[in-house]
């Protein structure tokens, strides 16, 4: 017993091949735009001006210029990522800054996160994209501080 097939010509798809199908390859592409952070702990601004913060990653970093906008070179980079390549340490609930002062979530305050102007726990695990704004903050609950930061926060970027 024989079997024939038909083959088609190259340039006309079988029943098995898609058309015009987009490519599944979720692989990091090479991408170049900004965003903007800031860190207040209990009131106080965070400076990123020391030279130990900047151009420490290909992919996400900062630089003398604005210290606080993030240069984001690599698509599906995270705010974690970003604060990974930093030398401090900051979780969900604890900051630890480059001078060794550490903020943790409790009686003395509480370690909060502002993505866009809008609260968000899981803000560190949120790919960076174009212009968004990141408030990490370290205090008390007080609503006039807080839209304060936030102000501050947009006119970086300004």
């Amino acid at each position: 017993i024989f079997f024939f097939r038909n083959q088609s010509s190259p340039s006309q798809p079988t029943s098995s091949q898609s058309v015009n199908q987009p490519s599944n390859d979720t692989s990091p592409q090479p991408v170049d735009y900004s965003a903007y952070f800031a860190i207040y702990t209990n009131g106080t601004f965070r400076v990123f001006t020391a030279s130990m913060y900047h151009n420490l990653s290909s992919d996400v970093f900062i630089t003398t210029q604005n210290p606080n906008q993030v240069q984001v070179k690599r698509s599906g980079v995270t705010w974690k990522d970003f604060f990974n390549t930093l030398p401090f340490e900051l979780t969900q609930s604890c900051l630890t800054t480059g001078d060794g002062e550490t903020f943790c979530t409790g009686t003395s305050g509480r370690l909060t996160f502002y993505l866009n102007g809008v609260p968000h726990e899981a803000a560190l695990d949120q790919a960076i994209h174009a212009g968004d704004k990141l408030l990490v903050r370290f205090g008390q609950e007080n609503q006039a501080q807080i839209k304060k930061e936030l102000e501050q926060l947009n006119s970086l970027s300004r």
